[in-house]
């Protein structure tokens, strides 16, 4: 039931709407008129008109994302192939280049809209217990929704994956594939072993930051956790560094822009946008997938036939869900819903992982020698004089990513601290959920107005910071399950957060190292950083700052950061769990294989993006040695 104060706040935040989306409104026309790189009207993908896809391709790509981006650019390169990709979404906006406005991006016309199913065990801050996923219905994917961040994950994470039965997925044999696919423009790092020069993903600093950038290393160097290298892509994974982005000019790159653009051009490439797959088509009697069948802006179905592959790139959650209704799946479930069982593959749409992260930790702070905000404050920022900066000086506040100016990997009590192997990330975010009055992380969050009210409304527009801890590897597991055999529903996700008790104990302690060693730090103390004093709705009745009250906190305060894994996994013959085998082809069917998120057996330890496409660049040397031999 919504309260009177609930009420205040949604009638609030409504009004404020208008001027937040006029300022929106006004940039977008400002780059479509002055900004011509991004609007780069020569080198955007031209969608294939319905009338001018062919009958036949060598590939048939599932999916534009992360992936189906780069594999499809790559697959390209050989002439004699031809390669159909297909999207749903539309290709990105002028605004989804503005590292700042990434959160307007979500529950847009670009994203999926998925949440999960209901629950009282977290996110329960959310209306109905129900957490928001936003994944990317957009050529690019969820590249052209995520706050950008450059993260590689660690080096046992793959030797892991070796171990488990996949060869040539170890740390040095996937290194190879992270530098192919970058280009880092940081010089220091353009010296490193660790670092690819010449890769058409652009990695660069975000071009704007706040002055609690360097406060938060300096606090950082006081605890001595720097990272040594100031890179935590590179030989040391643990300690504090400056937040490192898929960035191009300090703009947004993501794989459409960076791989399929400068590919859009080749004749043997065709690309179809609003493009929504809805089965594989599969030899019932040989299992061989011969083509997919469509529906191009929600025109009737047409098919498409495959002489070589169809390769699904659809992600973590859409994958499997055309697994199943292409009929490779648990048995049962397909049973239950009509579907006739080509292939019993159990493991379909188990396995789910994600970095669950808790929010809530916002620290507010005072300037010692100005009246000047040292964090982002949206009125003091996201004003006319902004727009101008960021049209005429390409610069500003728009070019940033207050989300998390700095990152650390740091180790819990739990873990064993002689290794390089850190299971608690942290985001140190220049701003809150009071930065912008509710108006975009609210929303992207799922937040209540009565929980928003409760907890931030007596502090909006306050100078502060969060320090978001993150979950690294999760020892839950949930699942993605048919709700129909429609493939225009959406799966039923179960992302089943905290069912082990390992992760809530994990998870907190991340918190805690925020409040008792991070903002009681000499730095911190000069900027008075004090724990939001708005206690959590629902906790009330532990003891403040107690164990209970932190686990308490992070059940209604629980955040996807957008990385779920796992559900298609890789893995040897003999695990019966396993979907592909170690060169992603599809057990039980040939012609088909699935490459993105889904087939990573355990998650990275760190953000998706950079795993997800290297991935896609392994699995496309491996599609090329297999039907190019010798290659």
């Amino acid at each position: 039931m919504v309260t009177l104060s609930g009420l205040f706040t949604a009638a609030r935040i409504i009004v404020t709407y208008g001027p937040g989306f006029a300022l929106i409104f006004l940039l977008n026309r400002a780059i479509e008129i002055e900004r011509h790189d991004i609007v780069d009207h020569y080198h955007r993908v031209q969608d294939r008109s319905a009338e001018g896809i062919y009958d036949e391709y060598d590939f048939v790509v599932v999916g534009g994302g992360s992936a189906g981006a780069a594999l499809a650019a790559r697959l390209s390169e050989v002439p004699k192939w031809s390669v159909l990709l297909l999207e749903a979404g539309p290709d990105e906006t002028f605004i989804s280049d503005v590292p700042q406005l990434f959160p307007t991006l979500q529950q847009s016309e670009l994203d999926w809209k998925y949440v999960t199913e209901p629950t009282n065990h977290f996110c329960l801050m959310n209306e109905n217990g129900q957490c928001l996923w936003p994944r990317g219905k957009v050529l690019g994917g969820s590249s052209v929704l995520n706050a950008m961040l450059y993260v590689r994950g660690n080096r046992k994470d793959y030797d892991l994956w070796e171990h488990l039965g996949n060869p040539g997925w170890g740390y040095e044999s996937v290194l190879h594939y992270f530098k192919k696919s970058e280009g880092v423009h940081e010089h220091h790092f353009a010296q490193s072993y660790f670092h690819g020069v010449h890769g058409p993903l652009s990695v660069e600093y975000f071009r704007f930051v706040s002055p609690l950038m360097e406060l938060f290393l300096t606090a950082a160097a006081e605890l001595g956790l720097l990272n040594p290298h100031g890179d935590y892509n590179g030989a040391t994974q643990h300690g504090f560094a400056r937040s490192q982005g898929t960035l191009r000019n300090g703009l947004r790159c993501s794989t459409a822009k960076a791989y399929l653009r400068p590919a859009s051009h080749r004749p043997n490439l065709h690309i179809s946008l609003h493009s929504h797959v809805q089965k594989i088509l599969i030899d019932e009697h040989y299992k061989v997938a011969y083509g997919v069948a469509f529906a191009k802006q929600d025109l009737h179905s047409r098919i498409v036939y495959a002489r070589k592959e169809v390769i699904l790139c659809a992600g973590a959650i859409q994958s499997p869900q055309l697994l199943m209704l292409s009929g490779i799946g648990p048995a049962h479930q397909l049973i239950k819903h009509g579907i006739e069982v080509l292939y019993d593959s159990p493991g379909v749409g188990e396995n789910l992982q994600d970095h669950v992260a808790m929010g809530g930790g916002t620290y507010l702070i005072h300037n010692p020698i100005s009246e000047d905000s040292l964090s982002f404050v949206m009125p003091k920022l996201i004003t006319v004089d902004a727009i101008k900066e960021f049209i005429y000086k390409q610069n500003g506040p728009l070019y940033a990513m207050p989300a998390c100016e700095v990152m650390a990997f740091i180790n819990s009590k739990y873990q064993d601290p002689h290794e390089d192997w850190p299971d608690i990330q942290l985001f140190m975010a220049a701003y809150s959920d009071n930065s912008d009055g509710g108006i975009y992380s609210k929303r992207g969050s799922g937040m209540s107005h009565d929980y928003y009210a409760r907890v931030y409304e007596n502090i909006i527009y306050k100078d502060s910071f969060m320090i978001i801890p993150l979950l690294m590897r999760p020892k839950s597991r949930g699942r993605i399950i048919l709700k129909s055999k429609n493939p225009y529903d959406h799966p039923l996700i179960y992302p089943n957060y905290f069912d082990h008790p390992h992760d809530l104990n994990v998870l907190i302690e991340g918190a805690k190292f925020g409040y008792y060693h991070f903002s009681r730090t000499k730095m911190m103390k000069v900027l008075n950083a004090t724990l939001n004093p708005f206690i959590i709705p629902g906790c009330s009745h532990y003891p403040y700052l107690s164990d209970d009250y932190w686990k308490c906190m992070a059940r209604h305060y629980t955040q996807t950061i957008y990385h779920p894994v796992g559900t298609c996994k890789m893995g040897p013959k003999y695990d019966k769990w396993a979907v592909v085998d170690p060169r992603l082809r599809v057990y039980g069917v040939k012609g088909l294989r699935v490459v993105d998120a889904s087939i990573m057996p355990t998650i990275p330890t760190g953000n998706t993006n950079a795993p997800t496409i290297m991935v896609a660049e392994k699995a496309s040397d491996m599609i090329k040695e297999d039907h190019l031999k010798p290659y």
